[in-house]
């Protein structure tokens, strides 16, 4: 089986990274990768570097009318059998031919841009269902969620940003947008004394995000990373993550938390409510509330036993559901079914 991934989106991201953890993945698994991604350097020489096929493409909106010929020209010559779309713009662009075409969901999308695909890939089961609610063919759509695994990295030194030693250290994952709801952690941040926070991430709140800290008094306490390929060191060197997404249809970095042994607090979004077992492998609480945010990390900070037991419940989560064997077994089992039609 030889599988081309198209990519059209250019940002930094959680559905990028784990574009990049999948392709990965699938290629240790012994499968022919493909991919045909936007212009993005680092991206780009990961892909190279697992020894996967890779193109750049335009992927332009509607008037673009080369990128879907000359990805039909990439598949053939890569003997494509199945080619899978990560998100509309890739959609747009997937062309007809002897192969299957499967579009990979990480979100509510707008389903008109797979139409003529053999099959749907949704990550959570919420997903699927408003897919079938939507029109979609309930025997032509699965749920394959995103799996987790422990990567490759020390813990950092905290002076390295200006941190001390000794005191708790939180962590937010995630671009600088409203959704991810940063604000909600600098607020929280003001009642945890002592507490550093450091957010890895890059987008448009940036200047917004650091004049709040400024007008909260916190500004001392923050660190703003920007973008980071180095996630595994980030989740060893926090003591605590917060995940206070106002929408989230996954939320991959709760997974991510417990593969690396983090505990993790998180608002009440879609997918971290329906990934965490609270009081057992993390704590939830009301989206938009920065006291409960607050109150749930002091009492995680301040407990010991209930910290380990979170970390452990989470590590068997990853294992029991998360796992990457689990996952990739999964996409084997689609790329089977859809050659054997």
């Amino acid at each position: 089986m030889s599988a081309l991934h198209l990519l059209g989106s250019a940002a930094d991201g959680g559905a990028e990274t784990y574009f990049l953890s999948l392709v990965g993945a699938l290629r240790r698994a012994g499968l022919s990768e493909a991919a045909l991604i936007r212009p993005h350097a680092h991206r780009q020489a990961v892909l190279e570097e697992m020894g996967v096929s890779v193109k750049t493409l335009d992927f332009g909106g509607p008037l673009d009318l080369f990128s879907k010929p000359k990805a039909a020209a990439f598949a053939r010559q890569q003997n494509a059998r199945v080619l899978i779309a990560w998100m509309n713009r890739a959609a747009r662009h997937t062309p007809k031919g002897p192969w299957a075409r499967i579009g990979r969901l990480g979100g509510y999308y707008k389903l008109k841009y797979y139409k003529g695909f053999d099959a749907l890939v949704g990550n959570t089961p919420d997903i699927v269902r408003w897919a079938i609610g939507q029109g979609w063919p309930a025997d032509r759509i699965r749920c394959i969620p995103n799996y987790a695994a422990a990567g490759v990295g020390k813990p950092l030194d905290r002076a390295q940003f200006d941190t001390p030693q000794g005191v708790p250290l939180l962590l937010g994952m995630g671009r600088l947008h409203t959704s991810k709801a940063h604000d909600v952690s600098l607020k929280a941040l003001a009642q945890i004394p002592d507490a550093h926070l450091w957010i890895a991430g890059t987008g448009p709140l940036e200047t917004q995000l650091k004049a709040l800290a400024d007008a909260l008094g916190v500004s001392d306490r923050v660190r703003f990373l920007g973008w980071r390929n180095d996630a595994p060191a980030l989740y060893r060197t926090a003591d605590l993550c917060l995940f206070p997404s106002r929408y989230e249809p996954l939320g991959n970095v709760v997974i991510q938390s417990w593969a690396h042994g983090l505990p993790i607090v998180a608002a009440d979004a879609r997918g971290p409510a329906d990934l965490i077992r609270t009081e057992e492998d993390g704590l939830l609480v009301p989206m938009d509330d920065p006291d409960a945010l607050a109150e749930a990390a002091k009492r995680i900070l301040g407990d010991p036993v209930l910290r380990a037991g979170m970390v452990a419940a989470g590590k068997h989560r990853v294992k029991d559901d998360f796992s990457e064997a689990s996952v990739v077994e999964q996409w084997r089992t689609l790329f089977a079914e859809l050659e054997a039609r």
